[in-house]
């Protein structure tokens, strides 16, 4: 029986991304995926002949460019287009367009109020200067605050060297920002409710909360982390959908020599004399490896494949603890034609980029009333995109893929879900993108609806929790996934964890996985390398 350097449970792009790091540095390394395609919730799914939906995660800006460049991911296929813009509709038949260029969204902001277009330039810098401090933590290990090892120290005084180049002030406003909630934290710049409605969107995706919940506002920053071709903030479609992600991640991989396996389920992590010393798949095989990886979520890491006399009692409490609250839900939809929208006119930019329908923060905490009552919103927010704008490989000639995400989707549908309730959501939805375009029903080929029942099932994110885990801060940094485990490294000697549950947390972003793989990579005696150059040889 062969036995590898490490075994990586689940082909997500953080496992994918940990793999293949792994093998770069020469490890011999074994991917098991339970699906019969690799991505988890990265993938392009033909579900519909002749259409190629991204029906899990839809568009690409948190995924890091240094692990773009150390895995060569351009020779192996990937390339991300710039989204632009978006739009979000009004009741009253006007619109708010947020427009990729600075003079147009400048003039678009100051038609709704001259005030807010001078307070957006405001907006725009403060939240920048949050991401550029945040982003420099993305691929470090947070340091223990426990511990006295000089590694921690070292890790603790680069975060105080990064806070002690800010003022008294941006202090404060720091601390603020992380407790707020995303409504307050607009409340002190803008005016306008449409303005306010827009911004405020990406604080509430695949979470649990409402626009008026604290901590929201930290949740509108991850959003707001990534780039695309250097500009900070922007996102992108991967050609060929987000398949092309996890495809190439997966090509960089077995250029090294790395091995996956699909269709093969793990059912436990094996322990002995309080090491792991490989797995057992459901099939009953035992593969054995000197480290396993799990790119599972924290739940689904300790509570289904770990026995729990391999576990402190203490982690099975937090384990189960662990907030991980299934709020979303998605359509993916085929379209005979490219949908009108009356409201923007013919051929408008707008369609380009993301396109909203909730255009208060009232309407948008109604939703997560509905939510709260285990019900679907009856009005809920969604984000709309239409790659096929940019890429029409996705979809026949003249015809177009939609990509719906939607707050707020309840984990149980008051008592349960059932074909009939399934349906019933996605028709909520579909009603709401025809209120704002006549033909889109006329349109309508196909429409794949997912709530997060059918989300945990297939790519097995518990509760279908696309951040494996709240974005709040008791689980942030050295917090996350628990106290104690937020370096990477399982109760036991040779585990340890890669997937989103981690620092710096959700979203395409392949954080996890690299710095796990630099801390397995130590443990090994592979590599002395820090964050800054990881990925050299």
């Amino acid at each position: 029986m062969k036995n590898y350097d490490a075994i990586v449970i689940g082909a997500g792009h953080n496992g994918l991304t940990n793999a293949a790091f792994l093998a770069k540095a020469g490890l011999d390394v074994l991917v098991l995926e339970k699906n019969d395609y690799i991505g988890g919730a990265t993938v392009s799914r033909e579900l519909q002949e002749g259409w190629k939906y991204s029906n899990c995660s839809y568009v690409c800006s948190l995924f890091r460019p240094e692990i773009y460049q150390a895995l060569d991911l351009g020779r192996h296929g990937l390339e991300v287009v710039p989204l632009q813009g978006g739009v979000t509709f009004k009741q009253d038949g006007d619109y708010y367009g947020n427009y990729h260029q600075s003079a147009l969204k400048y003039r678009e902001i100051a038609r709704h109020s001259k005030r807010d277009a001078d307070a957006a330039v405001r907006f725009d810098a403060d939240l920048m200067k949050w991401c550029r401090l945040i982003r420099g933590f993305l691929l470090r290990t947070p340091p223990d605050p426990t511990s006295f090892k000089i590694r921690d120290a070292m890790e603790f005084a680069s975060l105080l060297k990064a806070f002690y180049e800010l003022s008294e002030s941006q202090i404060y406003e720091f601390i603020r920002f992380f407790t707020m909630s995303i409504a307050e934290y607009l409340e002190e710049y803008f005016e306008s409710e449409v303005i306010k409605a827009h911004f405020s969107g990406g604080s509430i995706i695949g979470t649990g909360l409402g626009v008026y919940s604290p901590g929201t506002a930290y949740v509108l920053l991850h959003h707001a982390m990534g780039d695309v071709d250097g500009n900070v903030g922007s996102w992108g479609f991967a050609r060929g959908g987000m398949g092309s992600v996890s495809g190439a991640i997966a090509s960089s991989f077995k250029s090294h020599g790395g091995e996956i396996r699909s269709g093969a389920e793990v059912e436990q992590i094996n322990v002995s004399g309080r090491k792991a010393t490989g797995v057992t798949l459901a099939n009953g095989e035992v593969i054995n490896a000197k480290a396993v990886v799990s790119n599972l979520d924290a739940k689904r890491t300790f509570l289904k494949i770990m026995d729990k006399k391999d576990l402190p009692d203490e982690l099975v409490t937090r384990a189960e603890n662990f907030k991980i609250r299934g709020s979303s839900g998605k359509l993916n939809i085929a379209l005979d034609g490219m949908p009108d929208f009356p409201a923007l006119g013919e051929n408008s930019p707008l369609t380009l980029g993301h396109m909203h329908f909730s255009d208060t923060l009232e309407r948008l905490e109604r939703a997560y009333d509905d939510w709260k009552d285990d019900r679907w919103s009856a009005d809920p927010y969604v984000d709309i995109v239409i790659p096929t704008q940019y890429e029409p490989t996705m979809a026949p000639p003249g015809k177009h893929m939609m990509s719906v995400f939607v707050q707020y989707c309840p984990v149980e549908a008051e008592g349960g879900w059932t074909e009939e309730k399934k349906q019933a959501f996605g028709q909520t939805v579909i009603n709401q993108i025809a209120d704002y375009s006549p033909n889109f029903k006329d349109l309508l080929v196909h429409a794949e609806i997912r709530t997060p029942k059918e989300i945990e099932a297939e790519v097995g994110l518990t509760e279908g929790n696309i951040f494996q885990g709240e974005l709040t801060l008791d689980q942030l940094m050295f917090n996350r996934p628990f106290p104690g485990y937020a370096q990477y490294r399982g109760p036991v000697k040779n585990m340890y964890m890669c997937s989103s549950s981690n620092h710096p947390g959700g979203g395409v972003m392949g954080a996890p996985g690299a710095n796990a793989a630099r801390e397995i990579l130590m443990d090994f005696g592979k590599t002395d390398t820090t964050p800054e150059d990881f990925g050299d040889d």
